[in-house]
């Protein structure tokens, strides 16, 4: 996977966060750079988390647990966190076979990325039933799960999981389901703490946390870090003021990002409610012929060269009809959002411009 054409330093999703790096956007010193809007950040609320930082220094400060943070740590990760991280968990709570390899596993992700839906209750209830009879483990990717900004609101599998348990009275096939189900989860998006590399695996399989156990030696989140998110997490009051600001933040984003393309022409995926991105359908500036791959990609390298805006082309979120683009609106001002959706209106301009002219 890390060698891939789609993960590797050449593939568009790099290669436009690149072109940010070397001429990014800045409102005094570089009003005509490039606006990232092709990595999915959440820096909305960061704000909250400084504040908060500033407030609480104890939170961070090794003081005179020093050694106990420099010293090794169980390869679960630090007791209180595991408690702080399950608790946050919670309350943010057929053609299978083809080639002739048998599939064992079903990926989702709810809420799903780059569509911006959660799952309904029914679907994954479903989903349940399938890999139970199909001797197949669902895991659900549940990165974005604190970034659901409208009803309704995320139903966990682990939750559906464990309202099966309770319900069958720990009986044989629930717990033939509850084996086959694993959730991970990161704070990267929730929080916007992508540079904390904190990744959470929840999994009712015992085999499944002795290997993460096991790997986890060479991953594991330092004490510190763990320590820091602890302390924030446990404070009751701004967790829950946090989540309410973000959820509140991003539905502003959301809405103002869905006007902006409207008013440029664009339209995108209708009915999202999470996520810190739309799924915009620019097919028709494809043209004849063009509704290709290749086609997209050099729509793509127009945005970014023309329009100074690095967006993500669906070939690089594995969509298989060219011409949808993933645009987040969630890591930058408004007023920066707001230049990155004024150029792209000028940008349809100048297309349909030229459209008319030939």
């Amino acid at each position: 996977m890390a060698m891939s054409a789609a993960h590797g330093e050449d593939s568009p999703y790099f290669a436009g966060w690149r072109a940010y790096d070397e001429d990014p956007y800045d409102p005094i010193t570089n009003p005509q750079g490039v606006i990232q809007m092709g990595l999915a950040e959440n820096q909305v609320s960061f704000d909250l988390l400084e504040e908060y930082m500033r407030e609480h220094p104890e939170a961070s400060d090794c003081g005179a647990g020093f050694r106990e943070n420099a010293l090794f740590q169980d390869y679960h990760g630090l007791k209180s966190f595991r408690k702080v991280t399950a608790g946050a968990l919670r309350a943010a709570y057929d053609e299978a076979v083809a080639a002739g390899t048998r599939v064992r596993g079903v990926l989702i992700t709810n809420p799903s990325n780059p569509l911006g839906t959660t799952a309904a209750r029914g679907v994954l209830e479903g989903i349940l039933d399938f890999v139970a009879r199909h001797d197949m483990h669902l895991i659900s990717d549940e990165i974005y799960s604190g970034s659901v900004f409208a009803a309704p609101d995320l139903v966990s599998v682990a939750e559906l999981v464990d309202e099966r348990d309770r319900a069958r009275g720990g009986a044989a096939d629930a717990e033939d389901i509850a084996r086959r189900v694993h959730v991970v989860y990161s704070l990267s998006k929730d929080l916007g703490l992508p540079g904390f590399r904190i990744g959470v695996v929840y999994s009712y399989n015992d085999a499944v946390v002795a290997a993460a156990r096991r790997m986890s030696s060479f991953t594991l989140v330092s004490s510190q870090t763990q320590r820091t998110l602890a302390a924030m997490l446990s404070d009751a009051a701004f967790a829950a003021a946090y989540v309410r600001s973000n959820r509140d933040r991003l539905r502003e984003r959301h809405a103002r990002a869905v006007a902006g393309l409207r008013r440029a022409g664009v339209a995108c995926l209708r009915g999202a409610n999470a996520g810190l991105f739309v799924w915009v359908d620019m097919r028709r500036l494809l043209g004849d012929g063009e509704a290709t791959v290749a086609g997209e990609l050099r729509l793509w390298r127009r945005v970014v060269a023309e329009a100074k805006l690095n967006i993500s082309p669906g070939s690089s979120c594995h969509c298989r009809e060219p011409g949808w683009f993933r645009v987040c609106f969630a890591n930058m001002s408004l007023e920066t959002l707001d230049v990155a959706l004024h150029r792209l209106g000028c940008f349809i301009k100048k297309w349909e411009q030229e459209q008319h002219e030939n």
